[in-house]
């Protein structure tokens, strides 16, 4: 089973908040992102994406910080959506050295800035505020390790599209992983730009 080959602290983690056993998606999605695979994994709500991105982040880190420049990004759609996941993030990693920031939309991009270098491991953005961040060099992107995209559908936005093609030619040697609820073609076509020989995971 996927989470008997976590992390134990994750493992640790993930009894104290009950989760009893993985989730069919988790089941085929965890083992393959362990490998390193850039990967598009579809399932419907509810079918424990956002968790299987914790857990994986986690794993990928493991579990401990590690330098100031971030070695995980996750971009969102919008701000409710950032500060939402930064909060999920927290139930896992509270009893961890991993630091979590969100790029809070409300802030000045300086502070933003400056709270960035003072140390981060996962970094939960929108595409807009991590492209400004790339323009003001407020974020080092050279030890990134994962890039995921939680709810990726907001992806056929052509100005988001925009943004986050600018923002991974900034990215070398990266993981990427999106999770969204559908494929469609936009978001597949993004195999041509920086998910290279992607796989699929794919739950009904």
């Amino acid at each position: 089973m996927p989470f008997k080959k976590l992390d134990a602290i994750i493992k640790q983690k993930l009894s104290e908040l009950e989760f009893d056993a993985p989730t069919p998606f988790q089941i085929k999605s965890i083992p393959v992102i362990k490998s390193g695979k850039n990967l598009f994994c579809t399932a419907p709500t509810n079918s424990g994406k956002t968790t299987g991105l914790i857990l994986t982040t986690m794993q990928k880190l493991k579990c401990k910080e590690v330098g100031t420049a971030p070695r995980a990004t996750v971009f969102v759609e919008n701000n409710e959506k950032a500060l939402e996941l930064y909060n999920n993030f927290l139930k896992f990693t509270k009893s961890t050295s991993l630091r979590v920031y969100v790029c809070d939309e409300r802030e000045h991009i300086d502070l933003l800035k400056s709270e960035i270098f003072e140390g981060v491991d996962i970094l939960i953005t929108t595409p807009k505020t991590m492209n400004k961040l790339l323009l003001l060099e407020g974020v080092n992107t050279t030890q990134l390790k994962i890039v995921s995209f939680d709810d990726a559908e907001f992806l056929t936005n052509k100005s988001v599209i925009a943004d986050v093609l600018s923002a991974t030619q900034s990215i070398h040697k990266c993981q990427y992983i999106i999770y969204l609820e559908k494929m469609n073609v936009t978001i597949q076509n993004l195999e041509s730009y920086f998910m290279h020989y992607a796989g699929n995971v794919i739950v009904k």
